[in-house]
């Protein structure tokens, strides 16, 4: 009788993070409330759209969020905003009139004119 083995595959974030993304989560996580243990990202129900785009600071794991580790700190996802989120690139962009994390994400069917919030 010969006994099976089971492998496990790592399984791929489900968001990618450009360099400048880990630097401004490292940037946040350097001036953090204290307790903080990370920073999450979340599409709440907001906006001509639908879903909008929200990073905070969190201070607790939630059971169902999907965790990242980055050189800098920990990036959370919220389980229930994974499934709008597989497959996305988060990026921070900073010029002279604007600064915010910018999101490519492929699951958007269509986004309101100023890209504040998005559909699926």
């Amino acid at each position: 009788m010969t006994e099976a083995t089971t492998k496990t595959r790592a399984r791929p974030a489900a968001v990618i993070l450009t360099q400048s993304a880990e630097q401004r989560i490292a940037d946040l996580m350097a001036q953090a409330p204290e307790g903080t243990i990370g920073v999450k990202l979340s599409t709440p129900k907001r906006g001509c759209s639908g879903l909008a785009y929200s990073v905070d600071y969190v201070r607790e794991e939630v059971k169902f969020d999907e965790k990242i580790a980055t050189p800098g700190g920990v990036l959370y996802i919220d389980g229930a905003s994974v499934l709008y989120l597989i497959g996305s690139t988060m990026n921070w962009v900073e010029d002279d009139f604007t600064a915010g994390f910018v999101f490519a994400n492929p699951n958007a069917k269509g986004s309101c004119g100023c890209g504040e919030s998005f559909t699926v």
